[in-house]
């Protein structure tokens, strides 16, 4: 579990017409990125720090966020025997509640306390450590994006 970012987003693009922001799980918790946060016999390949982060010895399967795995060992994504299908989901809404699971679409385990919903939209995250601004939409992108620094060093 790492917490990778500080101070938050420098820019979030929202849609206008975007719906299901109250349980989203990147734009309704806001925070820092945190990689790879692993709980119990749980994961979450990314989370925000303003949702729950269950603490290490925690089993409560109420992290949400994008990449997740119930019923594995989380720190390296193998899945608990006879379980390598059951409780993988790929994004879960903010919620707190531990049963039943509200997921994005239907990419998710055979698990029986999985419910199925709308996908809310697409992610993508973008991570520097020196910039203070990233391009607005509809700028086209390139492998390598010039970005003002967010230090300026004498």
């Amino acid at each position: 579990s790492q917490i990778v970012t500080e101070g938050g987003s420098i820019q979030q693009s929202i849609s206008n017409s975007a719906q299901n922001l109250e349980d989203d799980p990147v734009f309704s918790v806001g925070g820092d990125l945190a990689f790879n946060w692993a709980y119990g016999n749980n994961g979450a390949r990314i989370v925000l720090t303003g949702g729950r982060l269950s603490p290490a010895n925690d089993n409560d399967d109420n992290t949400h966020g994008l990449g997740n795995h119930f019923g594995c060992n989380p720190l390296t994504g193998i899945p608990a025997s006879g379980w390598e299908t059951v409780w993988n989901h790929e994004i879960s809404n903010i919620q707190n509640r531990v049963s039943p699971t509200l997921v994005q679409g239907t990419d998710h385990g055979t698990g029986s306390k999985y419910i199925s919903g709308p996908v809310y939209g697409n992610y993508a995250i973008y991570v520097s450590e020196d910039a203070s601004s990233f391009p607005a939409p509809g700028h086209m992108l390139d492998i390598e994006v010039e970005v003002l620094p967010k230090y300026n060093f004498f």
